[in-house]
């Protein structure tokens, strides 16, 4: 049967890698509506191959030239959350890819769960911000999760079936084992990532991603906010999660079993095997990624992450912990901070300090509503933008 593919964040990197698969499978999806913030030409460009019912721009000025550019073509072009919210949640879709960067993906993300939709969940910031209230509404509307992230795409394919919902499957993993690459300063002393600049902390030296999520695994902070996802993915406490740093990623992460074995998933680092498996499940098919051969692998290592030179995982794992609105606290503060490092405001390591500073400092709520988390969102922002100032 065809299935409707709605991409949130088209012209990112996951986007551009799920429009890859979806061209090796033209017989089995069509691209209902692409989505982007500001990026028009490219927006152009993707809209004439493919041909969506809808484009959605997060810009309102960008939307306008983008209508100029495609006029007198079937697609329609609409603009912010609500054309977001409208594309993802639309009766004629039948998946979505949820690859918009940070907590401007949490709305449209959590439409689609509502709206009964598979969610094909790249972005992580809707479970870190507002996991309580996602799964909720994955359970309530029957939507189907499937996580997108190369770690936790692995972890669902490494346990075992209903694990979350199976006191029984529950009782034969002893830990999940989520790999990291450890970024492109594993090994760096405090004194010296203090001077590293934005260029060098965008160069990750397996994945090629955006801006933010470079930063972010170059911190660390970016298997933070993985460990909050994969604990509310799978139903587990932070204690259950080992982070593993995996320089080669090859292994993407592992499941620890009570009789001492380990399962693994384990393939060439390129988001367009994870991203087929989410479509295709509960079958497999063509992601257009070679096969990994064993032969060339020089050899695989693993070691401990070093928590006094990147204290985001602590951070992450204290934030999930202290519960309610403070994962959303962290992620806001994580947001704004890296923000000004891109643009050579602060150093590095502020990063962590102005996040953990967040942390500290402003009132965790229970996130029983929306509302509610937004509010934390915007508090932390307002809270790090004038530490910043100072």
């Amino acid at each position: 049967m065809m299935q409707n593919v709605t991409i949130l964040g088209a012209t990112g990197s996951i986007g551009q890698s799920t429009l890859d698969v979806i061209a090796l499978h033209p017989e089995q999806f069509r691209v209902f509506a692409l989505t982007a913030h500001r990026q028009v030409d490219k927006m152009q460009q993707l809209c004439e191959q493919y041909q969506p019912k809808y484009a959605v721009m997060a810009d309102e000025a960008s939307a306008s030239v983008l209508e100029e550019k495609l006029a007198g073509s079937a697609t329609q072009v609409l603009t912010g959350v609500d054309g977001l919210v409208w594309v993802a949640s639309h009766q004629e879709v039948d998946q979505v890819m949820a690859a918009i960067v940070g907590a401007a993906g949490l709305l449209p993300s959590l439409a689609a769960a509502e709206a009964g939709k598979r969610v094909l969940l790249a972005n992580k910031e809707a479970l870190v911000m507002s996991g309580q209230l996602f799964m909720k509404a994955v359970a309530d509307n029957g939507a189907e999760l499937l996580p997108i992230d190369s770690e936790h795409n692995a972890i669902f394919q490494s346990l075992p079936a209903n694990f979350a919902g199976s006191s029984e499957r529950r009782e034969e993993v002893r830990h999940i084992l989520l790999t990291a690459s450890g970024g492109p300063f594993r090994g760096w002393s405090k004194d010296r990532l203090a001077k590293v600049t934005p260029a060098q902390a965008v160069k990750h030296p397996n994945w090629s991603m955006g801006q933010k999520i470079s930063v972010d695994s170059a911190s660390l902070m970016n298997k933070g906010l993985e460990l909050i996802e994969a604990c509310w993915l799978f139903d587990v406490q932070p204690k259950d999660v080992h982070v593993v740093v995996h320089p080669e990623s090859v292994i993407h992460s592992m499941v620890q079993y009570v009789d001492g074995s380990v399962i693994s998933q384990m393939g060439n680092p390129d988001m367009r095997t994870p991203i087929a498996y989410g479509m295709a499940w509960p079958n497999r098919m063509d992601s257009g990624v070679g096969s990994l051969d064993f032969f060339e692998l020089a050899q695989l290592n693993f070691e401990a992450p070093d928590h006094e030179v990147f204290p985001a995982l602590k951070l992450a794992a204290q934030a999930f912990e202290m519960g309610g609105t403070a994962p959303a606290i962290l992620n806001a503060a994580n947001e704004v901070a890296v923000d000004a490092f891109l643009g050579e405001q602060i150093p590095f390591t502020a990063i962590s300090e102005l996040t953990a500073s967040a942390l500290e400092h402003l009132k965790v709520e229970d996130a029983l509503s929306l509302d509610v988390i937004l509010k934390a969102d915007r508090d932390a922002r307002r809270f790090v933008e004038k530490q910043i100032s100072l």
